[in-house]
């Protein structure tokens, strides 16, 4: 078992919190010092009261299903011998009416491309295989009812 923290700062500056013209732009203090900036998505809540240069809650969780994802992969590929050199995921999350009418983070893809070393090249049942256990591996998506959806690139080099 561990902790793990966050701490979430916001101050109503020069808002009007009454008539609900504040900003939401907002900082995000993660353990180990870093901090980033934090806003309702724009697609939300429009400008100027959000910033689209900032990560909002629905972004995060979609980045958060991503890395959790990426890092069991590379833990898997890396025990069945397999030397990954680059990993990229286009993934994409759905905000939409859940079963019981409230909005949710319904659906999330995830679009792994990954690029291998040598002749350790997967197959793509292998490659199948190995996004499968990362995904029943993965702490987040265990934590979640939201789908999770992964449509596994063929072996290609990511884009940076």
């Amino acid at each position: 078992m561990s902790h793990h923290r966050a701490a979430v700062e916001w101050n109503l500056g020069d808002g009007d919190f009454a008539r609900r013209r504040y900003s939401r732009v907002h900082k995000i203090h993660f353990d180990g010092g870093l901090t980033v900036e934090g806003s309702a998505s724009p697609r939300i809540v429009p400008a100027p009261f959000s910033r689209a240069d900032a990560v909002d809650p629905e972004a995060a969780f979609v980045a958060s299903l991503s890395a959790c994802h990426m890092l069991w992969f590379l833990d898997h590929a890396a025990r069945a011998g397999v030397i990954v050199t680059a990993y990229r995921d286009e993934a994409e999350g759905l905000l939409a009416a859940n079963a019981a009418g409230r909005m949710a983070m319904t659906r999330v893809v995830l679009r792994p491309a990954a690029s291998f070393a040598g002749a350790g090249q997967p197959t793509r049942a292998e490659l199948e295989r190995l996004h499968l256990l990362a995904r029943e591996s993965c702490f987040i998506a265990n934590s979640v009812i939201t789908e999770v959806a992964i449509e596994v690139a063929e072996s290609a080099a990511p884009s940076t």
